[in-house]
């Protein structure tokens, strides 16, 4: 009997580059200064750079088809030939002109009366910070082997003498992720039309000379319906006969009810998410046939600490005695979630520095890893390096202040409590501030104009003092609050001129986080962030916002609206700790904003949003975890918010949510005004709301600010009497559907003039 194998790879790798020449070179395409030849030659250095690092690291393969110019959900809808017919193609139509089309839709032109087509929805990928586009079904909907880019990228490979391993989204995800156009139809139902397709696909990845096809079915991890579990046995039967070896790729989530349906399908190996699904790997190695590989993702795919190689290799060589299996060693998921190298962190001391693992690094300790289980003497040193980073993070004086864990284990039962019930503060807020009917505000940013962005940009290099960064900033806050006087709007903010990010600004300047220089990650398309790295205890030194708000509120005799970001949204989006429960390091971000809210009341400002746009997307992949996770998500709101007296009106916003399933949850978070994303439902996501009947106050966007348009006030009045047939008007606000950081000022004071407009005929109305 042969002696089980040990092989390397990994489920993807970022796309955009060290230095992000993807970006660049996709926005400098759709600016027109770059033909769609030169940016498909960006795209071929950076897929020839990048397998050639992946083969300098050990890797056993390069992976094929994870790279795309957008989205890999949008390539497949490309692969599969399934572009909605709305978008009018012709079929003469370059296919990277028709994916951009996809991705960014087609815009009204000049002069004329239609409105463009929109581009695909957008969501988010499982519950990550990647957003996908949607892929739109109908009854009517046909498959066909439709786009020669991923066979393309294969030969690309194997001539560059790579050993290649394909990747493809599998057919039931792709239906999963997807969504029906019409109500009279299940999409479940388009499998048969879909798998030949597949077929062919594999079919000529064989013929190329792949050997292996990873396939991801990352809806494996989900509560599915029993008719989508009853669809993986026969899929994979079908797509059995092309006779090329199948990795099945599940992550995200234990497979719990589904682990031994993945184990039984007729594939030639299973890769699990050794991370989320840690408490599983055991049982999945008992499973799961011998003649099959296992694929462990061992490194984890989403955060960015090193990994623990002593451990995971004490796992790795109990698991080989015990089973047979082929061993492949990868990460979690693909490597699409995290910075491409910490090389380039010069900024990060030492220390902070060598607890770090981003792409680069994690290929590395794969190579590491198989190195040490072949017994070679070559991984001694680097396992000795990664065991003094464990141990120094573990024992770093910076990672825990004792002063924060006391100050939470002093909390009083009911420190996440208000004083009084929501009637009580109505009515105390109504007697101080005497705003009007309908009282209109905004969601807080104003326009980060050219002047803002190159100030800031000054301040950071050293070229602009302190005392002018502020003087720049206070004039922007100035014409902020101008405008809006001038625009009688009810509830001013400052603007936020002096904010880079609405989480970095806020982790800037909190003990516990540190940040990156270089530590982007793909959002979507050219979109990149970089998240916040929360490594210790959270607390707040010193105030944060009261400035900029004092000096806002001295410009107006309005009750000047201050504004921070919500501990759920710091968190959800940063990479976090992972040495103690995120609930902990939620509460201490809680208490950090908390002391922000209390000084912003002591300074005078008696209207504080605390925005949480992320609670939503924190669910857990599975139901079951839902409880929990809201239990504690909801309560660190609270605890932000309830240091304050009756009269203090709290607001929150949330955007790109669905409410119905968590309406109780969003209801115990007991703001007092709640600020919601809806002028693209037409208002159908306050249906929800008004049947839950919502207690407190609620603004419904009236406007999508995602978009240059104006709408008219006549749109805006049609829009806010829809929501008056869900919402009492003296709970009903009015606002935008979110901030107007990314818009300029003419369309901006254009479409808050429509606004007031519509309320002011709305209030004689109702008069």
């Amino acid at each position: 009997m042969e002696s089980p194998m040990t092989k390397t790879h990994t489920l993807g790798f970022p796309r955009m580059g060290e230095q992000r020449e993807l970006k660049f070179a996709l926005e400098r395409h759709w600016r027109g200064e770059v033909s769609s030849d030169e940016l498909e030659a960006v795209g071929r250095q950076l897929r020839s750079r990048h397998w050639q690092l992946q083969r300098d690291a050990g890797l056993d393969f390069v992976t094929v088809g994870d790279f795309a110019y957008y989205d890999h959900v949008a390539n497949h809808i490309q692969l599969l030939g399934c572009e909605p017919p709305r978008f009018g193609f012709s079929g003469q139509e370059a296919p990277l002109a028709r994916y951009f089309t996809l991705a960014r839709g087609i815009a009204r032109e000049a002069g004329t009366s239609g409105e463009g087509v929109p581009a695909l929805e957008m969501t988010k990928w499982f519950d990550t910070n990647y957003h996908y586009l949607v892929p739109e079904f109908t009854a009517d909907t046909t498959f066909s082997l439709a786009d020669e880019r991923l066979f393309a990228e294969v030969d690309e490979a194997l001539s560059l003498g790579h050993s290649v391993k394909a990747v493809l989204l599998g057919p039931l995800s792709f239906l999963w992720l997807g969504k029906e156009k019409t109500s009279d139809f299940e999409r479940l139902g388009l499998l048969e039309r879909l798998l030949p397709v597949y077929g062919q696909i594999l079919a000529r990845l064989k013929a190329q000379g792949v050997q292996w096809v990873q396939i991801d079915e990352p809806i494996l991890g989900l509560d599915l319906p029993s008719n989508w579990r009853q669809a993986f046995e026969p899929t994979y039967a079908q797509l059995a006969g092309a006779g090329v070896s199948l990795l099945l790729a599940t992550y995200f989530s234990p497979l719990q009810e589904n682990l031994g349906l993945a184990c039984r399908l007729p594939v030639q190996g299973l890769h699990v998410d050794g991370i989320r699904a840690a408490s599983e790997v055991a049982a999945v190695a008992d499973w799961l046939p011998t003649h099959k590989v296992l694929s462990l993702g061992v490194v984890d795919g989403r955060n960015i600490w090193r990994t623990d190689l002593d451990a995971t290799l004490k796992l790795l060589r109990a698991l080989r005695e015990l089973r047979g299996h082929d061993l492949w060693l990868a990460p979690s998921c693909s490597l699409l979630h995290v910075p491409f190298s910490v090389a380039g962190e010069q900024g990060l001391d030492e220390e902070l520095r060598s607890w770090l693992a981003f792409a680069m690094e994690k290929i590395g300790e794969l190579s590491i890893l198989k190195q040490a289980l072949a017994g070679e003497p070559t991984a001694e040193h680097a396992l000795a390096l990664s065991r003094q980073a464990i141990q120094s993070r573990r024992a770093s004086p910076r990672v825990n202040n004792p002063a924060v864990a006391e100050r939470l284990a002093a909390l009083p039962a009911a420190a996440d409590r208000r004083h009084s019930a929501f009637a009580a503060r109505q009515a105390a807020q109504r007697q101080r501030f005497g705003l009007p009917l309908l009282p209109t505000t905004t969601i807080g940013s104003f326009p980060q104009t050219a002047e803002i962005r190159a100030a800031r940009a000054a301040f950071k290099r050293g070229e602009l003092s302190t005392v002018d960064y502020e003087k720049a900033m206070k004039k922007e806050i100035a014409h902020a609050v101008a405008e809006q006087e001038k625009l009688d709007i009810d509830v001013p903010v400052h603007g936020e001129a002096e904010r880079n990010d609405m989480v970095e600004y806020f982790g800037e300047q909190l003990a516990g986080f540190c940040f990156t220089g270089n530590g982007w990650v793909q959002s979507y398309g050219s979109r990149c962030v970089k998240p916040p790295i929360i490594f210790g205890d959270v607390s707040r030194p010193t105030p944060m916002t009261v400035a900029w708000s004092t000096y806002a509120q001295s410009l107006t005799q309005k009750p000047m609206k201050g504004m921070l970001t919500g501990p759920i949204t710091i968190l959800q989006w940063s990479f976090v700790r992972d040495d103690q429960p995120r609930s902990t390091t939620a509460a201490q971000i809680a208490l950090a904003i908390r002391d922000e809210v209390c000084d912003l009341e002591k300074a005078g400002i008696g209207i504080i949003q605390i925005d949480e746009p992320a609670i939503r997307e924190g669910l857990p992949l599975r139901r079951e975890a839902w409880r929990d996770y809201l239990a504690w998500a909801t309560r660190a709101f609270r605890l932000s918010a309830s240091g304050v007296a009756d009269d203090t009106q709290i607001h929150t916003h949330m955007c790109y949510s669905e409410f119905n399933d968590i309406l109780p949850e969003i209801a115990a978070m007991d703001a007092d005004v709640i600020t919601i994303e809806t002028s693209r439902s037409d208002m159908e996501l306050l249906d929800a709301f008004g049947k839950f009947k919502y207690p407190n106050e609620i603004g419904p966007g009236v406007y999508d600010i995602h978009s240059p348009r104006v709408p008219s006030t006549e749109e805006m009045l049609r829009l806010l009497k829809k929501a008056l047939e869900t919402i009492p008007a003296g709970n009903l606000w009015v606002n935008p559907d979110c901030g107007l950081k990314t818009r300029g000022w003419p369309e901006t004071t254009a479409a808050l003039r429509n606004m007031v407009d519509a309320t002011k005929t709305l209030r004689a109305e109702l008069a």
